[in-house]
């Protein structure tokens, strides 16, 4: 069952009097639960199509359906909104708020976004902390953390209101081999136990190596799709 669909998708930005195509009337369908990587070299519109998927930017043209939505239609306000109840974020800088401990980083969404009550939200958190190992750090700071267990947090948060899927902009960038290794590992046990569709952007070979689905990006264009052996 597909969980996103592109048809003649593209993304056009105006450079003074020079029209960029990042993006050139793509196709692609991904289904639910996949474990999919972006790739290509920089400018090739890896972050401009994740964009787009993750309702942050609007395509130029075609039409992009993301867990039955028509998502190129979306107003802003409708777009944070479908984001907040269907799509978690991991950045290669973790972005976590520094004054925030780890319990309040993967609470947040659940304030700001959806507004669940306080019960249910600590139910909800510390179930996603000790899934991803990090129960025994709730009440430390980002500051006091390694890059491997930013990210490990930066997980539980994109996962904590039940999103369908995850996008993640060069998750490993910033860790080293090891780190990365186990990072790889914990998204791919969280999408066995959550059936959640990770869709990275990335040029690490490590995750490229467990993706079953890859598609390679050159100009704004897919010129190869690569797929697993199930």
């Amino acid at each position: 069952m597909s969980l996103i669909e592109a048809s003649g998708l593209c993304k056009t930005y105006q450079a003074g009097d020079i029209a960029v195509k990042a993006i050139n009337e793509v196709n692609f369908n991904i289904d639910v639960g996949s474990f999919v990587s972006f790739v290509g070299p920089s400018g090739s519109g890896k972050s401009t199509l994740l964009n787009m998927i993750g309702c942050l930017d609007s395509p130029s043209c075609g039409e992009l359906h993301v867990a039955g939505t028509d998502v190129s239609s979306l107003d802003q306000k409708q777009a944070a909104i479908f984001r907040g109840e269907n799509i978690g974020f991991v950045f290669q800088d973790f972005n976590l708020i520094p004054v925030l401990s780890v319990y309040e980083n993967v609470e947040y969404p659940l304030i700001m976004v959806q507004n669940w009550p306080a019960a249910k939200r600590r139910k909800q958190v510390m179930e996603l902390l000790d899934a991803v190992g990090m129960k025994e750090q709730a009440d430390k700071l980002p500051s006091q953390l390694s890059g491997g267990q930013k990210q490990r947090v930066a997980i539980a948060r994109a996962l904590v209101t039940n999103a369908k899927l995850v996008l993640a902009d060069e998750p490993t960038a910033n860790l080293d081999s090891v780190t990365a290794h186990r990072v790889i590992e914990l998204m791919k046990s969280m999408r066995e136990k959550f059936n959640t569709t990770f869709i990275f952007s990335t040029h690490d070979p490590k995750i490229m190596a467990e993706a079953e689905v890859t598609y390679t990006l050159v100009d704004g264009s897919i010129e190869n799709k690569e797929e697993v052996a199930s």
